[in-house]
């Protein structure tokens, strides 16, 4: 039904054949005749397979994708072909003040997931219109499972955890060998909180200089 890499798929593969994921695929694909669900079904795994296991040097945890038509398209905050939504504009703003990057038009953040940059919702699937409607369904332990395989990883990651909803992978994370970084979501709702002036991509930069990686351009066209 979905489309995953091989590189992805030989690390996942165990997850496939669990009955939680059969349930999930069970009710997906109800979802997915029934409903209009986003993102389309080719991009469902669209995080995974354009950032490869051993490429992985920044992860980045969403919650549900977008709700509306031609936003969501597999990867966090990002949009397709739209206006940048209330949380990504946050996100840009930051950006500006901490990388002095220039606001772009548009929102669609697969360069970075180029770059190394896991741009992972929680859960990957959501009924058109209907916020957290796929929530417990499945999808948490599929995408917790990810996180716990990336901890596992000898060469370390950093971990750029937004609100409390990302809080929650922290107990899958060896913060013994990896950098985690906390703030508050980028939501209108909570960016005044401890979002704005977190400085995550500059001090991501800084870490992946010392660990000699090449930096992430934050800059999005």
């Amino acid at each position: 039904m979905f489309y995953i890499t091989k590189n992805w798929y030989d690390i996942l593969k165990g997850e496939f054949d669990k009955d939680y994921f059969k349930t999930l695929q069970k009710f997906l694909k109800e979802e997915y005749n029934g409903q209009t669900i986003y993102p389309e079904a080719k991009n469902v795994f669209a995080a995974l397979n354009l950032t490869r296991f051993n490429d992985v040097k920044v992860v980045i945890i969403g919650q549900d994708p977008y709700i509306n038509p031609r936003q969501a398209h597999g990867l966090c905050f990002s949009v397709e072909s739209t206006e940048p939504p209330p949380s990504l504009k946050n996100i840009y703003k930051e950006l500006m003040d901490d990388c002095g990057c220039s606001l772009p038009k548009g929102g669609n953040l697969t360069n970075w997931a180029k770059q190394g940059v896991l741009l992972l919702n929680s859960v990957l699937t959501v009924r058109a219109g209907m916020s957290f409607s796929h929530k417990g369904k499945g999808w948490e332990e599929f995408t917790h499972k990810i996180i716990e395989l990336l901890s596992k990883r000898e060469d370390p990651i950093i971990f750029l955890v937004w609100g409390s909803g990302a809080r929650k992978i922290l107990e899958d994370i060896d913060i013994s060998r990896h950098k985690v970084l906390f703030a508050a979501h980028p939501s209108p709702l909570s960016a005044q909180n401890g979002f704005f002036g977190c400085r995550h991509f500059s001090k991501a930069n800084q870490i992946l200089k010392e660990w000699n990686k090449p930096e992430i351009d934050w800059q999005i066209e």
